[in-house]
């Protein structure tokens, strides 16, 4: 039975506001330099106006909060993240379940929403940050050596998936404030990655996946897939 809860949020992340505030304060100095150096307008001046102002709208819409109602399914995984699913495939978890699962990876480039959400409702069972490279998100290295943090959640019925957050070539700063024992609501948020990154979510082998590869998603609309009871 489908079932919708209602997410309301401020439209910009908390922790966007010290780069916001860092980047508007930039290109204004930049501006006044310019006008300094050459104070004579031209058609310099109106590109280098147009290009500071469209990478201070890029910056604020990076740091946005979907404002969206989150999907919940019985016994569905949900995307933990927007963007596009770039692997479909059964690998062996060596970190924490130490057997073969099937992982879908979400890459998301620097023009998605960078937050990231619990897929599924329960309890935080683990939660690990490993330090790492910072290779481009997409290639099936960066999901062992890149900069990651995982984070597992176990549901009422002890089904648990696990979602990493990898850093890519640009992203560079990991953001998870959960531990062990926290509540896990589906479409909750649990953390954010920095401009341009990769998800992997690792769910049993028999899951029913309902996407494939060059598939859109949604943070806490799209299905990825249905676990077995």
């Amino acid at each position: 039975m489908n079932k919708i809860k209602k997410i309301v949020k401020d439209r910009v992340h908390v922790e966007g506001f010290k780069i916001i505030t860092i980047t508007a304060l930039v290109i204004v100095a930049l501006i006044v330099l310019l006008n300094i150096l050459c104070p004579h307008q031209s058609v310099w001046h109106i590109l280098a106006y147009i290009i500071l102002g469209l990478y201070m709208i890029w910056t604020i819409c990076f740091f946005r909060l979907p404002m969206r109602e989150v999907n919940e399914v019985e016994n569905a995984v949900i995307a933990p993240a927007d963007g596009e699913i770039v692997a479909n495939e059964i690998v062996f978890e060596d970190e924490y379940f130490k057997k073969e699962m099937r992982m879908v990876s979400i890459f998301m480039s620097i023009y998605n929403v960078h937050l990231n959400f619990y897929p599924i409702s329960g309890t935080v069972s683990y939660r690990k940050y490993h330090p790492g490279r910072f290779l481009v998100a997409w290639k099936p290295k960066s999901s062992t050596e890149n900069e990651r943090n995982t984070v597992v959640v176990r549901d009422d019925k002890g089904r648990e998936v696990l979602s990493r957050q990898i850093a890519g070539f640009v992203a560079r700063r990991i953001i998870c404030d959960v531990e062990p024992g926290d509540e896990a609501r589906v479409g909750d948020e649990f953390g954010l990655i920095r401009f341009g990154s990769r998800v992997d979510v690792f769910m049993p082998t028999d899951s029913v996946v309902k996407v494939k590869i060059g598939d859109k998603t949604r943070g806490m609309l799209t299905q990825l897939a249905e676990l077995k009871d």
